[in-house]
C-alpha cells in the first residue's frame, strides 16, 4: 500500500498527517484515507511576527519535532512527503538557515510557500466538486499568521489573495490597519457583481467552532449562529475557556481573533452561512502529491 505525509509547518501549530493512498469509486480515482495525524503548537508566529527570527529555542523545538516526524514517516513507510512552511517561516530573517538545520539533523527538505501556492495547495482538495453551480462561494481559510481568500463562480476561481492577517499576528499586535483595508476593498471589488454568496471555512478554528455549534455535518453555519457563540466565548476568560470550555490552551486564545477574521469577512462580503468541509493544508498537500505521483 502506498502511504503518503504532508508536513505544514505553521505560525500557530505544525501538523502531520500521514495518508493510505485508495483506489476509490468505479472508476478507480485515486484518493486516500488519513491513517496518523500528529499536531504540535509549536507556535513559531510568535517570534517571526515580533522579532522577525526565530530563536534558538523555537529552532531547536523545530527540529526535535521534525525528528520526530521523520521517524513517523520511517516507521510507517512513507513513499512520497512534502513539508510546507508559510507565513511565519516566510517571515523569519534566519528562515532559510532553520531549513538547512533541519534538513541537517531531521533529513527532512522544507519548502517555503509563498500566500498564493499556499492557497492553491488548500484548493487541492477540490471542494468545488461540491458546489451548487447556481451560487457564488467564498473561500475562507484563517491561519496564524495569514488569511488566503477566494472567489468561486461557477465552480472556478476567479480571484485569489493571501492577505497578512492571522490569529497569532492580532494576538501580538502584529496586524495593520493598512491590511485590513486592503482585504476590505478587494473583497468588496471581487464581490460586488455577485448575488447570494456563500462562505466556505477552512483552518483549525473554524472546524473547531463547528464541531462546538452542534450543527450536523454538511450543514452551514449561519452567520448569526457564529456570532453569538463569539459572543459567548468571549464572556469567558481565557482560564474559564480552558476549564469550563475544555478548549486546548493553545486554541483557547487565537478562536477568538479566528471568530474576528471569518465574522468580519462574511459581514463584507454579505455572507450569511458558511460550510465548514474540516479539509486544510495537510489534505491539499496529500492531494497534490496523488495528482504530482499519477
Amino acid at each position: 500500500m502506498l502511504r503518503y505525509a504532508a508536513i505544514d509547518i505553521g505560525s500557530n501549530a505544525v501538523r502531520l498527517l500521514i495518508a493510505d493512498i485508495t483506489q476509490q469509486g468505479e472508476d478507480k480515482q485515486l484518493g486516500f484515507k488519513k491513517n496518523t495525524l500528529v499536531r504540535v503548537p509549536l507556535r513559531l508566529g510568535d517570534d517571526a511576527f515580533l522579532d522577525h527570527e526565530l530563536s534558538p529555542k523555537k529552532i531547536d523545538d523545530l527540529v526535535k519535532t521534525m525528528t520526530a516526524f521523520r521517524n513517523l514517516m520511517d516507521v510507517y513507510n512513507v513513499t512520497e512527503y512534502l513539508a510546507c512552511a508559510t507565513s511565519a517561516m516566510r517571515e523569519a530573517k534566519n528562515g532559510k538557515e532553520v531549513i538547512e538545520k533541519v534538513k541537517e539533523l531531521a533529513n527532512i527538505d522544507i519548502e517555503i510557500i509563498e500566500g498564493q501556492r499556499e492557497a492553491s495547495i488548500i484548493y487541492s482538495n477540490h471542494i468545488e466538486e461540491n458546489l451548487d453551480i447556481k451560487k457564488s462561494y467564498l473561500y475562507i481559510d484563517v491561519g496564524g499568521g495569514s488569511t488566503e481568500i477566494s472567489v468561486f463562480v461557477n465552480k472556478q476561481p476567479i480571484a485569489s489573495k493571501s492577505f497578512n492577517i492571522g490569529t497569532i499576528r492580532i494576538l501580538d499586535n502584529q496586524d495593520k490597519e493598512e491590511t485590513w483595508n486592503e482585504m476590505k476593498e478587494w473583497i468588496k471589488h471581487n464581490t460586488k457583481e455577485l448575488k447570494q454568496v456563500v462562505g466556505i471555512g477552512t483552518g483549525g478554528n473554524i472546524n473547531k467552532l463547528f464541531r462546538m455549534s452542534g450543527e450536523k455535518d454538511d450543514m452551514p453555519l449561519s452567520f448569526l449562529k457564529l456570532k453569538n457563540m463569539y459572543n459567548e466565548l468571549n464572556a469567558y476568560s481565557l482560564k474559564e475557556r480552558i476549564s469550563v470550555l475544555k478548549l486546548n490552551p493553545d486554541r483557547a486564545d487565537v478562536i477568538i481573533p479566528a471568530c474576528e477574521i471569518y465574522l468580519t469577512i462574511m459581514k463584507w462580503a454579505g455572507v450569511k452561512q458558511i460550510f465548514v468541509p474540516k479539509v486544510g493544508m495537510v489534505d491539499g498537500i496529500i492531494n497534490l502529491l496523488i495528482e504530482e505521483n499519477l
